[in-house]
């Protein structure tokens, strides 16, 4: 394996890279995202530490399906293709994980779909940021580490300004807490009622 490091926003894996790889996270934090036809980027998962990335290509030789760009300084650690593969096929219990994985990769771009079609921004960043505190490993209803304004503007088709603003509206409403790279969900009752429609978003 190789061990390469990345500055923030730097490209980790690229569409246009014709030879694949497995990436293991060591350190950092890593988002997967692709462009519209009009230049828009669009975020569409995130890679924790201690994560893997790159699957897909190892497994049918094509190249990736999204970019990979650093969040944070990363550390990432890269197995060739062939020897991945060998892996997997040589280990019964490897190859069932890799496909858990793909299966978990298949519902949440299915989700992301899902929420994309949601009419008001507000209404989409309710809805991801329960996504995000199910998938996230710290107790109780939280996301940690929570991602920048600009990422979460990405992944759910809004300007910065947007997020920020419904940032602004969710803590005066006591709704959410911030308690240093940890966003609690102090209600999430509430969030989801704005998620699912049944309440509307509130005013600062």
């Amino acid at each position: 394996m190789t061990l390469r490091s990345f500055a923030r926003r730097a490209v980790v894996m690229s569409k246009e890279n014709s030879l694949p790889e497995l990436g293991f996270l060591v350190d950092g934090r890593l988002q997967g995202i692709d462009f519209t036809v009009d230049g828009r980027s669009v975020g569409l998962y995130f890679v924790d530490q201690g994560d893997y990335f790159g699957e897909l290509s190892v497994i049918d030789g094509k190249a990736a399906s999204e970019h990979v760009v650093a969040a944070t300084k990363s550390t990432v650690a890269f197995l060739e293709a062939r020897a991945a593969r060998y892996l997997i096929s040589a280990h019964p219990d490897l190859a069932w994980t890799v496909m858990t994985r793909l299966a978990q990769r298949v519902r949440s771009v299915i989700a992301q779909r899902t929420l994309l079609g949601l009419p008001n921004p507000f209404q989409r960043l309710c809805v991801l940021l329960l996504q995000l505190a199910e998938s996230g490993s710290a107790g109780g209803a939280a996301v940690d580490p929570v991602p920048t304004h600009q990422e979460l503007a990405i992944m759910i088709n809004a300007s910065r300004e947007t997020v920020t603003r419904a940032f602004h509206v969710l803590f005066l409403h006591n709704a959410l807490e911030r308690e240093g790279d940890t966003l609690r969900l102090i209600q999430p009752g509430f969030l989801k009622n704005i998620a699912e429609g049944r309440t509307e978003p509130p005013k600062a």
